[in-house]
């Protein structure tokens, strides 16, 4: 299977570095993002092409990858891009609900092509890097035939299964990381409010059993307020934890408490402010 021309859709801050490392690793790629600006600033960057709409960006590649916002905004653009593509496949980056994986994944095969839902894990860090982890919904066959592209900007590729369970994974990574963050957000409060040398205790504790991910890149800017301009917006995480409750038989009680607290940063105006945000909350309450 061709894989060398390539129509990347949604350049934000992990589509962005996702499309510049395919262009960086030779492939020909040509962007498109509802934002013209995004488009001129990744053309100045990486070399590749620009399209005026998504029909135009696919129109003759071998495949279409998206990352994208919510189901709506995915199912207008694979929609789109169908109405052009009579082969090759798509691969979605973002997250989303499992049920539109499997709705694409239909509407794609109808036009001989296949779908894979391949949401990510490890922040603008990893995309930056190349080192995020993937989680693949589709056909062994289907994941393997892409694998070598994933394999460009991701450090762990896993097949998870069928079409959706990707998605499905997913949630299972927003519920887990949800939890540690507001641990982590009431611990270092707890912290400030005792007067401990912050610096002193990251050090003693960043290599124990509490350690995280979040803990070794987000506590220092947790700790200095600072909440803008990087990371997962704290919108996404309500989106994909809202996801997670959706999709669950059974309630996720944890989880819907931390949306309520995420809910509560969007109130103060933390609506694009990193996930990480939910120490603010904490320190408006102690104020």
């Amino acid at each position: 299977m061709a894989l060398k021309r390539i129509a990347f859709v949604g350049l934000g801050a992990m589509g962005a570095p996702m499309a510049g490392h395919l262009a960086r690793h030779g492939h020909t790629v040509t962007v498109y993002n509802r934002s013209p600006d995004k488009m001129k600033q990744w053309q100045e960057q990486h070399q590749g092409m620009i399209a005026r709409s998504v029909s135009e960006a696919v129109r003759e590649q071998d495949g279409l990858i998206t990352c994208v916002g919510n189901d709506d905004d995915l199912r207008d653009v694979v929609t789109e891009a169908l109405s052009v593509m009579t082969h090759g496949f798509i691969i979605d980056h973002s997250t989303c609900s499992a049920t539109i994986a499997r709705e694409m994944a239909q509407q794609a095969a109808q036009r001989r092509c296949f779908f894979c839902d391949a949401p990510v894990s490890g922040g603008t860090e990893g995309a930056q890097q190349g080192t995020l982890s993937i989680m693949v919904g589709g056909s062994p066959d289907h994941v393997a035939a892409i694998e070598p592209l994933l394999r460009h900007y991701g450090r762990t590729i896993t097949h998870m299964g069928d079409v959706g369970t990707g998605q499905l994974a997913k949630m299972v990574n927003q519920v887990c990381a949800a939890g540690v963050i507001q641990s982590l957000a009431e611990g270092l409060h707890f912290a400030q409010e005792v007067g401990l040398d912050t610096d002193a205790l990251l050090q003693a504790i960043t290599n124990g059993a509490s350690s995280s991910w979040w803990m070794q890149n987000r506590a220092a800017t947790m700790l200095d307020g600072q909440f803008d301009d990087f990371g997962f917006k704290v919108d996404w995480m309500l989106k994909d934890l809202r996801l997670a409750m959706e999709a669950s038989s059974t309630p996720l009680e944890t989880t819907a408490l931390i949306a309520q607290f995420y809910e509560e940063v969007q109130q103060m105006g933390g609506g694009t402010w990193d996930s990480s945000a939910l120490i603010a909350r904490l320190a408006k309450r102690g104020n």
